[in-house]
């Protein structure tokens, strides 16, 4: 089996033991954004700023590895036209479960990010993209597909890991790991992952992160750090995440 294929199917198991990231939001939490009363979130323990986001209404907007029903319904209730890519089907189901309650259209799409996107080149205005990408080993071939279903001037929101989490494990307060965390080429780090039930994940540099979206085409536009949701590198406030806006080069 395919490593995309056990995190998929783990995904899958953790939202049925209730796993934060596949609770779709509630009917309230739509009605509000309907108001103009909404956040939507990257990374943990941060909200997207608003000044990041272009108008909406009509915006042609790929949530990448998104599904859930966090952060599209909250973009459709604000005028977006949605599309979800997601590996997971629990993931995507809670999309189609949304969107039926609350009355909108959106876009299900069954992939693995891995491959191409199957979007023709220009297809989107915008991807918002939350923390995912430490599920696949190769981040470079996704940028470069980001920017070629992006429109010249698109933009990209992408929530990513730096890194510091693989080199903590249970209790984070010693290190016991070593960069890069690649369980595919390290047994010792594919058993940890199976001992904390982790699936299959991978460190990545910023070389890789920020660097692979600028010489895919990107301009990088802004930046913050975000900490775990919990934990004792929260409480000490260790960054853990990066958020990035770019845009598409025209």
């Amino acid at each position: 089996m395919d490593y995309t294929d056990i995190n998929s199917q783990t995904i899958d198991r953790w939202i049925d033991e209730g796993w934060e990231w596949g609770r779709p939001i509630s009917h309230e939490e739509y009605e509000d954004a309907l108001k103009g009363e909404w956040n939507v979130s990257l990374t943990p323990a941060k909200c997207v700023p608003k000044e990041w986001f272009p108008d909406l209404k009509e915006c042609r907007v790929l949530g990448l590895a998104s599904g859930g029903g966090q952060q599209m319904p909250v973009l459709a209730a604000l005028g977006a036209k949605c599309t979800v890519l997601d590996y997971s089907l629990k993931q995507l189901e809670s999309e189609r479960m949304v969107s039926r309650r609350e009355g909108y259209e959106i876009e299900t799409v069954h992939a693995d990010m891995t491959k191409p996107l199957p979007f023709d080149d220009g297809s989107f205005d915008m991807i918002f993209h939350p923390v995912s990408n430490h599920y696949i080993k190769d981040v470079a071939p996704l940028w470069r597909e980001c920017a070629r279903v992006l429109r010249p001037g698109g933009i990209m929101m992408a929530g990513l890991e730096n890194g510091i989490n693989y080199l903590f494990w249970k209790d984070e307060t010693r290190v016991t790991e070593f960069l890069p965390f690649d369980p595919l080429a390290n047994p010792k780090q594919m058993r940890i992952l199976k001992e904390e039930d982790c699936g299959i994940q991978f460190s990545h540099s910023i070389e890789e992160q920020i660097g692979g979206q600028i010489r895919a085409g990107f301009e990088l536009l802004d930046v913050y750090e975000d900490t775990n949701g919990d934990g004792p590198l929260r409480e000490h406030g260790v960054p853990c995440f990066w958020a990035t806006l770019a845009r598409k080069k025209n």
